[in-house]
């Protein structure tokens, strides 16, 4: 099927519902990952998935599992976007006279389409972290508090009050412009482009092992099934990187955290202090949130929704 001449409306109206629903699906575990990559040694809040959602819920209700959801939800459809419509798009340019792809070609595309993303992804991580992360440390905080007024009988400490992504964007314009939404650039593309190298062709080949026809598409359980295991297995591939992102983006920190100046220090230092199993902190949440997003997305980017909607729009007469 490389002859067929890509929709990009098409493709990235795709893209766009596929985030959007995987990303409601799994955005809880996603937020329980981003908090169990944060914490340090001997500042632990939460000693699993199902431990730092009891205690989200019971801290925060219901909805706190969804702190940040909003600012994903809006960025996640030109995010998928991108990312599924260009690895169509070099897959498309790379192959000639309607050839099977080389693997090493098919990796250039995802590579391509993974360089691509992080024009939106790394403001949309950035502003995530940050709204995911502020219950844990408020959390941590309250507890230090609760335990120095018990030794020193000192008065209650006054609510903290959460910022918005509104006032968070705003201040890192105001104090830094607009490199501050883009802190962790490098440790993104060093997150975004191996998974994509990994994920697309290992998709793409999975896939076709249900394909009873080269011309004919997949049934949608393969496409969900090959993109379960495709995201899962490139996730956590690329889980230290992911680990290192979080650090770097995080504006906050809770009581005597280590900060950060770059990769190669932040590499360091978590090495040394929490050892390698650290890099894999959130591993199993990462493939929790990847598997089904990814699954869902290609189903709804292969059974093609927006063709159909394209479709039943009125024609322009000639």
């Amino acid at each position: 099927m490389a002859d067929k001449q890509i929709s990009l409306p098409a493709k990235l109206i795709n893209g766009g519902i596929a985030g959007l629903i995987g990303v409601t699906c799994v955005f809880p575990i996603d937020l329980a990952k981003t908090r169990l990559q944060n914490q340090q040694n001997g500042q632990r809040m939460y000693t699993s998935l199902s431990d730092c959602l009891i205690k989200t819920i019971r801290s925060e209700g219901y909805f706190g599992m969804y702190r940040g959801a909003a600012v994903n939800l809006t960025l996640v459809t030109p995010e998928k976007a991108i990312k599924l419509a260009a690895n169509d798009f070099f897959r498309h340019h790379l192959s000639k006279d309607g050839k099977k792809l080389t693997l090493l070609k098919e990796m250039l595309a995802g590579c391509g389409a993974g360089t691509c993303q992080v024009v939106v992804t790394t403001p949309m991580e950035m502003l995530k972290i940050q709204l995911q992360d502020a219950g844990r440390i408020a959390a941590q905080r309250k507890l230090m508090a609760a335990q120095s007024q018990i030794s020193s009988s000192s008065p209650e400490p006054a609510v903290e009050r959460r910022p918005t992504a509104t006032q968070i964007t705003r201040e890192l314009l105001r104090s830094k412009g607009i490199a501050g939404l883009y802190k962790g650039l490098g440790a993104t593309l060093l997150r975004d482009v191996p998974f994509s190298i990994v994920y697309f062709p290992l998709f793409a080949n999975l896939n076709k092992l249900g394909q009873k026809d080269p011309s004919v598409k997949a049934p949608f359980y393969v496409s969900f099934l090959s993109g379960c295991v495709a995201g899962s297995t490139a996730a956590v591939a690329v889980n230290p990187c992911d680990v290192i992102k979080t650090r770097l983006q995080s504006l906050q920190r809770g009581v005597n955290e280590d900060t950060y100046s770059g990769i190669l220090d932040c590499t360091k230092k978590i090495w040394q202090r929490e050892g390698p199993t650290a890099f894999f902190k959130g591993a199993y949440c990462r493939a929790l949130v990847i598997a089904p997003l990814f699954g869902i997305a290609q189903v709804v980017y292969f059974v093609g929704i927006a063709e159909f909607l394209l479709d039943m729009l009125p024609k322009r007469r000639a």
